[in-house]
């Protein structure tokens, strides 16, 4: 490309000028802009998607400890007045449509979390169990440490009775990377 242009003067006569050597005009990035700026947006985006994570964990959490408190107040509606019996409440929840939307539902008795866990509730005579299968760790820990309106809250041999719930305990409660955690109520 030539480096020379035309340019009109005063009198409307045109002259020829020279651009100085080095001066083009530069359009578009360079190679390493565009390297520099796919870094810091891959960094913004990572950084999204962890606060994403956490938040979607968090919401998580809630959403556990709402289905369970209100299984536990299904349950206390459904046989208010009466004993709990020794068998499993499932399908009397599901039959009365007490089951939390957030869980699935199959058949006439089985409830699944959102982990592929099973919810069994059964009667304990004047008490009942809601035994809240495949908890992730984290959950776990903040389901059970934010547990009231409990007999108690276990897993294996690990109990927690004295509530609220003190780190240290839904720690052990919660030991595992899969829990089965068993509430009871009266």
């Amino acid at each position: 490309m030539n480096s020379m242009h035309q340019q009109r003067n005063s009198v409307g006569a045109t002259t020829t000028a020279k651009r100085p050597v080095g001066a083009r005009r530069q359009r578009g990035a360079s190679l390493l802009e565009a390297i520099a700026y796919l870094g810091v947006a891959a960094v913004v985006v990572l950084g999204a998607v962890s606060l994403l994570n956490g938040a979607f964990g968090s919401a998580k959490s809630n959403q556990t400890s709402e289905e369970i408190v209100s299984l536990r107040t299904a349950v206390r509606k459904l046989y208010l007045g009466q004993t709990y019996g020794t068998t499993s409440m499932n399908g009397a929840l599901i039959a009365a449509s007490a089951v939390p939307s957030t869980l699935t539902r199959s058949g006439t008795d089985g409830i699944t979390n959102s982990w592929g866990g099973t919810v069994t509730v059964t009667g304990d005579t004047s008490a009942f169990t809601i035994v809240y299968a495949g908890l992730p760790k984290e959950v776990c820990m903040n389901v059970v440490s934010g547990a009231s309106g409990w007999t108690s809250v276990a897993q294996g041999k690990n109990i927690a009775d004295e509530f609220p719930v003190k780190a240290a305990k839904a720690q052990e409660v919660c030991s595992a990377a899969s829990n089965d955690v068993t509430f009871t109520a009266s």
